[in-house]
């Protein structure tokens, strides 16, 4: 094969002809509209669990039975539209991140990739006979040896990839906010660490983990670096919202087009990480103190603290993903400000297909 030539990624006997995974977006920005989407073209279709249950018309008044039923529907109608490899993302900090695993097992989902903490008891819940691939998201090569070392030891189950997430990446951030801007914690630096971190657990066992790079890669020449690099494939998410398939209203979408540069903020968000949004008149009222006034629906997330949260970051996503931009906001990637237009999610692969194999 031509160096040049987009490689497929393989995790165990999946096999992705294009070697991307598309990052998952709460709230019910990539569903099963998009996943399938991204499956079809070749990648790894990614549905978000986080609070999914949202999008549902009993969603407030009973909250996990219709994050269950939701995440069953979307996984189905997936499944309905492609052939191509389907997966959820489950955040580690959902208080509901159990019974979200056993539905995505029990519906026989391809992969479960889960962040947001370090997700230390997941094998536990494979089943006899089970094919869903396990695949935590790391910042660090030491927190990807910790966890291998506890599936190993409690489960004998190795991670069957890692998904390696930098600060630039959307969303909630597994990094402090002093580290974002620092070197040392920069993709180019924890890929390498992670896939050496891993490699005498391969040596040992024979069992390929494979290494995915994410956060703030946008182009193909991205791809190829980060693959030249040792990398199996990267994880995408930015590029995906302005896709015609993404699940998110065309006003969720339309921010991304118009942001500019110096619209890309950190946030901190209730749950008490640092986040990447783009900034509108709800976070500026925020960052000046102003309270959102909002009733908690379910406290959906282990780590948010209700009394003191100037708003429900949960709402706040939903109603951005119905395009209700004045209540709430939408998180993106640093280089969310690169986007130019919305175009089918088969020419997004397609042009950076052509850019990774163009010198």
């Amino acid at each position: 094969m031509n160096a040049k030539t987009m490689k497929s990624l393989i995790i165990g006997d999946l096999v992705a002809r294009v070697p991307i995974v598309q990052g998952g977006m709460g709230v019910g920005i990539s569903l099963s509209g998009l996943a399938a989407a991204v499956a079809n073209a070749g990648g790894v279709g990614v549905i978000a669990a986080a609070g999914i249950g949202l999008l549902e018309p009993d969603g407030f008044k009973d909250f996990l039975g219709a994050n269950i039923r939701a995440l069953k529907r979307e996984i189905r109608a997936a499944r309905a539209k492609t052939k191509g490899i389907l997966s959820v993302n489950i955040m580690v900090a959902l208080s509901n991140f159990a019974d979200l695993v056993k539905t995505a097992i029990d519906e026989k989902i391809d992969i479960i990739f889960s962040g947001a903490g370090l997700p230390v008891n997941l094998p536990e819940f494979l089943k006899e006979g089970c094919r869903t691939k396990l695949v935590p998201i790391v910042s660090s090569g030491r927190a990807a040896i910790l966890l291998t070392k506890r599936w190993l030891n409690k489960y004998n189950y190795l991670p069957d990839a890692f998904v390696v997430e930098g600060p630039m990446a959307g969303g909630h951030l597994g990094f402090k906010a002093e580290q974002l801007e620092d070197p040392a914690f920069a993709l180019e630096k924890i890929v390498p660490e992670v896939i050496a971190a891993v490699r005498p657990f391969e040596e040992k066992t024979g069992k390929k983990i494979p290494v995915i790079a994410g956060g703030g890669i946008y182009t193909g020449a991205d791809i190829r670096r980060f693959i030249e690099m040792g990398a199996a494939g990267v994880q995408m998410a930015t590029r995906f919202v302005a896709t015609n398939e993404c699940d998110a209203a065309p006003e969720f979408k339309a921010t991304y087009v118009a942001a500019d540069r110096g619209d890309l903020e950190i946030i901190k968000s209730p749950v008490g990480m640092p986040g990447r949004a783009i900034r509108n008149q709800f976070l500026d009222d925020v960052a000046q103190g102003k309270k959102k006034p909002f009733a908690c629906p379910y406290h959906c997330i282990v780590t948010c603290d209700i009394a003191t949260a100037p708003y429900c970051i949960s709402l706040a996503l939903l109603n951005a993903q119905k395009g209700k931009l004045d209540k709430g906001f939408a998180f993106a990637g640093a280089n969310a400000w690169r986007t130019q237009k919305i175009m089918p999610v088969q020419e997004l692969v397609d042009e950076l297909r052509l850019d990774y194999e163009t010198d």
